[in-house]
């Protein structure tokens, strides 16, 4: 079982990781309006802090310890038994390292293209703010401060699309902060019913501790089932889980660049992790019971993602639908209970970022050069920049799953972790792997292949500056796919302990593994 805390430090790492980039966001603000050059620097100083913090804490983390490490804990609104309560283990290191790398290079490296360099400064801003409420999700081990964390976080997105997106860009803002919001108040909701039923039936004292909570209070089946669905509402919305998802491909297409790397590569991931740390975690017998309706919408979702993505005319449209099948898999792995097949969700928790974050990346640089992104209208690309159609089809075939790159490990041991406890289901998502490489390779032969037209015929090679904002994801992909242990030895123990924890209190049995071709026994 998780522990209530495995290790501590007495440098507040933690809290550091939320303060720097919101005071960050308040520094931007108060600069005079006559230097907003210093607006991109004071961001970039924030947001490489944060980021070097999350690689210290990644280098320091104990991979024997399952509970969690460098545990802050202090009191906050102690009448309402609300505390500041941070800490990490092995499900949300590597969302916090992720956090920590994509925003420096989301702001460094991306060009929010303001007309006017005042508008800089409200940009950047909301940038850092982002930063500090998705960082403060991942870590919050109190259910009032994630809550107040996982809103924080709409706010900035809504205005970096509304502000800085493009045609479409109000109506779509609007639309990602109404149903996120929809969500959100089933959430809050079951935190209050969480709370005051949890002090009600023997627990004796408010808290919204997490881990008090999930190893104190005790639920009768009906009333945990409803709490938990309250919480999934929310969590599925922001996934997004079909039929949920309509908001996404609208969001991911009307935002600036940097908004869709921020979205894809961590926004969406506050919906899978909270299905992990506040669904099986607080209400294990409530997931397992509901496993078959999850297992299902996830199947469709691979399914209807990549058939949509196969009919897109639009690329960033394209692979906005792929980010719905591929997160389709690791609401899969999640539901089919075991260690092989939540180690395989985290992992392409991580994966799907890197590689989808890179995919949004590429397709803005698209755009800046052709100022169009219909694939009828971009033909022959490989011939006139052969370096940048490289970099996309490495970036492309991780997406894929080809063995050696990143998404391979994650999908990989999410299938075969599911098989044992949800074979039908795997048989059907395991064809979405097929789609993902028809609709993939398909719009890389119009796009790169064939002679450039007179349009695409100037279109500019990888500058030095673009290629090394590119070369990290490169590095990322090659890396987790090639040697993956260093992620699997710190994910595993705390998921091994969840996998129990879920067994404890359910009929689930945890399966053992045999040898290929043995019956089991």
């Amino acid at each position: 079982m998780v522990a209530a805390t495995g290790s501590a430090l007495a440098f507040p790492l933690l809290s550091m990781l939320v303060f720097i980039p919101a005071v960050g966001a308040l520094a931007v603000t108060l600069m005079p309006r006559r230097r907003p050059e210093y607006a991109k620097l004071t961001a970039a100083v924030a947001s490489v802090a944060t980021g070097a913090l999350t690689v210290w804490a990644t280098q320091a983390f104990d991979t024997a310890d399952d509970g969690f490490q460098f545990v802050s804990r202090h009191p906050w609104i102690e009448a309402w038994g609300i505390s500041w309560h941070l800490g990490v283990d092995g499900i949300s290191l590597f969302l916090v390292l992720l956090t920590g790398l994509l925003f420096p290079l989301a702001i460094l490296g991306i060009d929010p293209h303001n007309d006017d360099p005042a508008r800089d400064k409200p940009y950047f801003a909301w940038l850092l703010l982002l930063e500090a409420g998705v960082m403060g999700s991942f870590i919050s081990l109190d259910l009032f401060l994630f809550f107040v964390f996982f809103e924080i976080v709409l706010v900035p997105m809504y205005f970096l699309i509304g502000g800085w997106g493009y045609e479409g860009r109000v109506y779509a803002a609007t639309k990602f902060f109404l149903y996120t919001m929809v969500g959100s108040a089933f959430m809050l909701v079951s935190i209050l019913a969480t709370v005051f039923i949890a002090r009600n039936n023997g627990l004796g004292y408010v808290t919204f501790d997490l881990v008090e909570l999930a190893n104190e209070a005790e639920f009768a089946a009906s009333t945990g089932r409803w709490l938990f669905f309250g919480f999934a509402v929310a969590f599925a919305v922001k996934v997004p889980v079909f039929p949920l998802h309509t908001w996404l491909p609208d969001a991911h297409t009307q935002a600036p660049t940097a908004g869709s790397v921020v979205l894809a590569g961590v926004m969406l991931k506050l919906g899978t992790y909270g299905m992990l740390r506040f669904g099986l975690y607080l209400f294990p017998e409530a997931a397992y019971w509901s496993r078959y309706l999850w297992l299902t919408l996830a199947t469709i979702g691979i399914i209807y993602g990549a058939i949509a993505a196969t009919m897109q005319k639009d690329l960033k449209r394209l692979v906005a639908y792929s980010s719905v099948a591929h997160l389709g898999f690791i609401v899969l792995g999640t539901f089919a209970f075991t260690t092989q097949a939540i180690t395989g969700s985290v992992i392409q928790m991580v994966n799907h970022g890197v590689s989808t974050g890179a995919l949004f990346l590429m397709v803005g640089m698209i755009y800046e050069r052709r100022h169009t992104r219909q694939i009828a209208e971009l033909n022959g690309i490989q011939k006139v920049a052969p370096i940048f159609a490289a970099a996309f089809m490495v970036v492309m075939l991780s997406s894929i799953g080809v063995p050696g790159l990143n998404g391979f490990v994650g999908e990989f041991l999410v299938l075969i972790g599911s098989f044992a406890t949800a074979r039908w289901w795997v048989v059907i998502a395991a064809t979405g792997v097929i789609l993902a490489a028809l609709y993939l390779l398909w719009a890389y032969q119009r796009v790169f292949h064939g002679e450039p037209d007179e349009e695409n015929a100037t279109f500019r090679e990888l500058r030095w500056g673009e290629a090394m904002v590119i070369l990290p994801f490169l590095a990322a992909i090659f890396f987790a796919g090639l040697y993956p242990k260093p992620m699997l030895d710190r994910i595993e123990p705390a998921v091994d302990a969840l996998v129990e924890r879920v067994a404890e209190h359910t009929d689930f049995e945890i399966p053992t593994p045999t040898i290929a071709g043995e019956d089991d026994r």
